[in-house]
C-alpha cells in the first residue's frame, strides 16, 4: 500500500505539494496561451473552425514549450 509518510521523508522524490503546485504552473503555462488565441481568432474571423485549429496548434507548441521548462526548472537534481 502507498505509504505517504515514508514517501514524503525521501528526498530524492517530489512531495505531493510539490507536483500539484508544479502541474498547476504547466497547465497555466498550457492553457491561458491557447484560450487566449482561441478567443482572439474567434472574434476576429468570426469562424469556430478556423479558430479551433488555429487554437489547437497553439496549444500543441505550448505543450512542446512547456516540456522544455518542465525538464530545465521543475526536476531535482540528483547527487552521486
Amino acid at each position: 500500500m502507498f505509504d505517504l509518510l515514508s514517501y514524503e521523508k525521501n528526498p530524492d522524490k517530489l512531495t505531493i505539494k510539490e507536483i500539484i503546485l508544479k502541474g498547476t504552473i504547466i497547465a497555466i503555462i498550457v492553457v491561458i496561451p491557447s484560450l487566449s488565441v482561441f478567443f482572439l481568432a474567434w472574434v476576429l474571423l468570426d469562424d469556430l473552425l478556423y479558430a479551433a485549429i488555429i487554437g489547437g496548434i497553439v496549444h500543441f507548441m505550448a505543450m512542446g514549450f512547456s516540456l522544455k521548462i518542465s525538464k530545465k526548472f521543475f526536476t531535482k537534481e540528483r547527487n552521486q
